[in-house]
């Protein structure tokens, strides 16, 4: 029972976004909690859960494996179980705690904030993972999302997951906590509108080309199609960038090595038709270890500043130390990383925050310290992931940073989904899954820095803490009041 439920909790993350569900599995789960007889059984029961949100919420890793199946084949069966069954861990951890505590209100309270607390963790245990937080479930698509992502602002996706626990959970409790919930959901729609409806920041006088060139992810590294490759963007670029300020190409979109091709960068700086143009590529550094990096050419084709990807995927672009296992898919010791988030300057173009790839589901580590951009750029190839949950779950994480940081962001996909959002992260455009084409925006304004890019996980800790702490105190009421 418990993996049923955890199973059909996965159908509130996106895209399905069936949030309801959760009104009837986590009361479920609180039942099953109630039922254990000891913490060992409802630790094991709350994996159980944690593996079927997991397993159904990750099932788009096993595309990317698909793509090298003649390589790794063998992983089929076993790489998302294997995942989903470690992320499952932190949910063990938390219903554990929660049946240390009497069932109502308490074991609901606890429960949300030990929940919280893990998933943050997730942020940074064994180099991180938290896909899918709680909190990524408000990213529906149009105006409701746009309502509902605004506390974001103030409490992150943490904060968010943490009232979203709270809420889910009030079918268990009496029903004056039903009313108190009902009344926080009510706060939180008036506070979201009041924020969307302020007036929007002035947008920068600058224009942006997102170009999309759609192609598949095993023919990307082909050789006898580089140059195939390369025009293709190239023409998509020609085509529509007259009036362009700036043209943003996907991660590794060059399949040749910018620093020593000057008739690559030409053709490029060619097409953008005196833009600045921020493409994906890899460069190999002294160690002549690769780099994933995002290169600014200049319209007169010379090389301005670069980035280099420092959160690197397990396993896809280097072998961790904690897991050896031959699952490696880049030769040589993988990619090295770089040093950190980082805004870059370019003549031309306002400072602005790189993200490559799943960097952009690190909230509070992609801006640097002491230095905010004026925008954040989300380069990425989601082709690993064909036509699946992931490449859709990847994109609401990038406009939950837009909303956290209060920064317009710009998202350049190879086969999609790319898009643009203002600092409200409100859509002002995107290009579908697996279509070939481009996007021309105006550059949104930023807003004033936000609560949360201020206090980074300070408050959606600070505010679990408390609610942990009021599952623990005796408060001068009874059960039988509430």
């Amino acid at each position: 029972m418990a993996l049923g439920l955890g199973a059909l909790s996965a159908g509130s993350l996106p895209p399905v976004h069936a949030i309801p569900v959760l009104l009837v599995t986590l009361p479920g789960l609180l039942t099953l909690i109630g039922t254990s007889a000891t913490r060992r059984c409802a630790a094991r029961r709350g994996w159980w859960f944690g593996f079927g949100f997991h397993l159904l919420g990750l099932y788009w890793i096993t595309e990317a494996i698909l793509i090298e199946a003649a390589s790794f084949w063998w992983l089929v069966p076993v790489a998302v179980p294997l995942v989903a069954s470690v992320l499952a861990l932190f949910v063990a951890v938390a219903t554990a705690i929660a049946r240390c505590f009497p069932s109502g209100w308490r074991r609901c309270l606890a429960l949300a904030a030990s929940w919280t607390l893990a998933d943050i963790a997730r942020q940074f245990i064994a180099t991180g993972f938290p896909w899918n937080p709680w909190g990524s479930i408000w990213a529906i698509p149009g105006t409701a999302g746009d309502v509902f992502l605004q506390p974001a602002a103030w409490i992150g996706v943490y904060g968010l997951g943490l009232a979203t626990l709270l809420l889910a959970s009030t079918p268990a409790m009496t029903r004056r906590w039903q009313l108190g919930g009902a009344l926080l959901l009510v706060l939180w729609l008036v506070a979201g509108t009041i924020r969307i409806t302020l007036p929007a920041p002035m947008p920068i006088n600058v224009t942006v080309l997102l170009v999309q060139g759609n192609v598949a992810q095993g023919q990307k590294w082909n050789r006898d199609l580089a140059i195939a490759i390369l025009q293709r963007y190239v023409e998509l670029t020609k085509a529509a960038s007259a009036g362009v300020d700036i043209v943003i190409w996907p991660e590794t979109a060059v399949p040749f090595l910018l620093e020593q091709e000057p008739s690559v960068r030409q053709r490029i700086a060619a097409a953008a038709r005196g833009a600045v143009s921020l493409v994906g590529g890899v460069r190999f550094d002294p160690d002549e270890r690769p780099r994933n990096t995002l290169f600014a050419v200049m319209p007169n084709a010379t090389l301005g500043s670069r980035y280099d990807k420092w959160h690197l995927v397990p396993f896809g672009e280097y072998q961790p130390a904690w897991l050896p296992l031959p699952i490696q898919v880049v030769p040589g010791g993988g990619f090295a990383k770089g040093p950190g988030p980082r805004t870059l300057s370019v003549p031309g173009v306002p400072p602005f925050g790189p993200l490559i790839c799943y960097e952009a589901i690190f909230g509070t580590q992609i801006v640097e310290d002491g230095n905010r951009p004026a925008w954040l750029v989300n380069i990425t190839n989601d082709a690993w992931f064909g036509n699946s949950t992931g490449p859709r779950q990847h994109l609401a994480a990038a406009r939950m940073r837009a909303v956290e940081e209060g920064l317009p962001l710009m998202r350049a996909a190879n086969t999609g989904i790319s898009a643009a959002f203002d600092a409200y992260g409100r859509s002002i455009g995107q290009i579908d899954l697996g279509v070939t084409g481009t996007l021309r925006v105006t550059l949104p304004g930023p807003m004033t820095t936000t609560l949360y890019s201020r206090l980074g996980l300070t408050l959606p800790i600070f505010l679990s803490i408390v609610v942990f702490i009021l599952a623990c105190i005796r408060l001068p009421i009874t059960q039988r009041n509430l």
